[in-house]
């Protein structure tokens, strides 16, 4: 009889416990929240409204585009972008070279939003384009001048066009035969993917092809590092890879020979002047559109100048 009033007394108080632990757990849900709540309710929160989120892109996903192509266009590139990105937080852009070539095929295969360039697209990628239902769309966003360099310690400071056709196609091959010393010839060229072999190839050989003992760099930076190591070598280079370890030569087109600069390139008195462009599969929208915009600006231009190449005119 003891036994089972011990057992009545431990079941009564753990019916009385859970009872008033319901009670507490009621009061608890009626007038506060848990912790977790409290901490997710006094954190910021972030909306992105219908009109401001980008087409595809769901609140708080960072925007971003791909850019890729030309080496030339390559440190212009990405110095607009990592200008853009510190002024557009939650926005990214990316760049890669690979040549104009490169960035046109990727443009043509929908893998880039932005294809960059140191020439004009050409008719059988046009061509192709419209067989893959895109719409090339040409934007200029720099000027630029094809550079020929040498040594600096080479003596040859000009050359016409027929003696750099004639370096290029390998009727010529000893500086001698285009007042330098008697030295043979080391001809740097960039590679078929480069829309500045296919300028220089155009504008200076003018149908002919390229000598094949010539040495091809994929890069423009190979270019220079050749021609810097090498007493005998001659290259071309964008504008802006122009610095003090090479020597670039005046060059006369029939009208007088013109040293590269700025004003030179600009007045397209210099005869290897061009532009320097941003393809785009229709007419530029969203983020795209913003990239080009800023760097068409002022602020934009303005970094055009610092990495060497010439600004739109104003």
């Amino acid at each position: 009889m003891v036994d089972k009033l011990k057992t009545y007394s431990v079941l009564l108080l753990l019916v009385i416990g859970l009872v008033f632990l319901g009670i507490g757990c009621a009061e608890k849900n009626k007038g506060g929240s848990s912790p977790a709540q409290e901490t997710s309710s006094e954190a910021p929160v972030q909306e992105t409204t219908a009109a401001e989120a980008p087409q595809g892109a769901t609140s708080g996903e960072v925007q971003s585009i791909s850019l890729k192509g030309s080496d030339t266009v390559l440190p212009l590139a990405q110095a607009e972008a990592e200008e853009f990105m510190n002024k557009n937080s939650g926005k990214s852009i990316t760049v890669t070279g690979g040549g104009s070539g490169v960035g046109i095929a990727a443009l043509i295969d929908g893998e880039v939003n932005i294809a960059t360039a140191s020439r004009e697209i050409d008719a059988n990628e046009t061509e192709a384009a419209k067989k893959n239902g895109v719409n090339p769309v040409e934007t200029t966003v720099a000027y630029d001048g094809i550079t020929v360099v040498v040594n600096p310690s080479n003596s040859v400071s000009n050359l016409t066009f027929d003696q750099l056709r004639g370096i290029y196609n390998g009727s010529i091959s000893n500086w001698k035969e285009v007042g330098g010393e008697d030295k043979p010839i080391t001809v740097i060229s960039r590679d078929t993917s480069s829309g500045t072999y296919k300028d220089f190839q155009k504008d200076v050989l003018k149908g002919d092809e390229y000598r094949p003992d010539a040495l091809t760099q994929p890069a423009t930076g190979g270019v220079v590092s050749e021609v810097t190591q090498n007493t005998n070598a001659i290259g071309y280079i964008g504008f802006a890879y122009l610095d003090s370890s090479v020597k670039a030569l005046s060059l006369d087109a029939g009208n007088g020979s013109v040293a590269p600069t700025a004003k030179s390139i600009l007045n397209g008195s210099y005869p290897l002047s061009r532009s320097l462009y941003f393809y785009t599969n229709g007419e530029p929208s969203g983020l795209t559109k913003e990239f080009i915009d800023f760097v068409r600006s002022e602020d934009g231009q303005k970094i055009v100048s610092t990495i060497g190449y010439i600004p739109l005119k104003k």
